[in-house]
């Protein structure tokens, strides 16, 4: 419910590391318990490419800054964290997706 773009312009000079993870906002959640509400009330964390998080604009806006540094996919999606072998399998489909975007 933020403006996630904008601080990767504001704070260019101070980003050394960057994760990519993925938010899912349920609207109809967010209607009945509002924004004050424990965030997890009306979000859920997924993997890259299965929320809310325009990563084509997030990558050119990585880009536009220069930033060539590390990045770190965060597996923190309840429907693929059952074992070892589940979490290995969906990193790859993360680096997958998430390769469409940086070079």
């Amino acid at each position: 419910m933020m403006d996630y773009i904008q601080p990767i312009y504001e704070f260019r000079e101070r980003i050394f590391h960057v994760h990519y993870k993925d938010i899912k906002v349920y609207p109809q959640k967010l209607k009945d318990v509002g924004i004050m509400a424990y965030p997890l009330e009306y979000m859920e964390p997924k993997l890259p490419g299965l929320g809310d998080v325009d990563w084509g604009r997030y990558v050119s806006a990585l880009t536009d800054i220069g930033y060539d540094g590390f990045t770190c996919v965060e597996v923190e999606d309840r429907a693929f964290e059952a074992d070892r072998e589940r979490i290995l399998d969906i990193l790859k489909l993360s680096k997958r997706y998430i390769e469409q975007f940086v070079v």
